[in-house]
């Protein structure tokens, strides 16, 4: 069997190459898939994938499962509760930002009926509006949270080197 050639970031670590392989760029249809991607590319910010990719089955634990209607509940109390769980990035600010931003993604599935049908109604050619679209909507949304947000579901090209079985 003959060995896949891959981005070379990918091959770091089996985690990563699962990642690569299955998951980054491949469309994504489902709101609990858009919301876990959008979550972890926020606690990314500053940190490496595989950092993240390391604590995701605690990310899922710690936030159920990336149900949004119940982050979106969350109290002070389970602000807390995250907070002083080590099994994943401790950050206030992103913390506070997931909250939000489970409320967030609540109301447009509420407007728009799913996550991906308000994706539809965006300028996806148009990035700069994009990301502006996002910083008025979400917390902790920069440049780079919201190009890997839309390159990891498939909206946007990945910039896949040019030997990767996948470019």
């Amino acid at each position: 069997m003959t060995e896949k050639t891959r981005c070379a970031w990918a091959n770091a670590s089996e985690l990563l190459q699962k990642y690569h392989d299955e998951e980054y760029g491949f469309p994504v249809e489902e709101d609990v898939v858009y919301f876990e991607r959008l979550i972890l590319e926020l606690f990314q910010a500053g940190l490496s994938w595989q950092t993240i990719l390391n604590k995701r089955r605690n990310f899922r634990q710690a936030f159920d499962h990336f149900d949004f209607r119940k982050v979106a509940q969350y109290t002070e109390k389970d602000f807390e509760r995250l907070l002083s769980n080590p099994g994943i990035i401790r950050n206030r600010l992103k913390i506070t930002a997931t909250i939000h931003n489970a409320q967030v993604f609540c109301s447009l599935i509420d407007e728009f009926g799913s996550f991906h049908n308000f994706l539809k109604t965006l300028p996806l050619d148009n990035r700069p509006e994009i990301v502006q679209i996002f910083k008025q909507k979400f917390k902790f949304m920069g440049p780079a949270i919201v190009e890997e947000f839309f390159m990891s579901t498939g909206h946007w090209p990945v910039k896949h080197e040019p030997t990767c079985f996948l470019y």
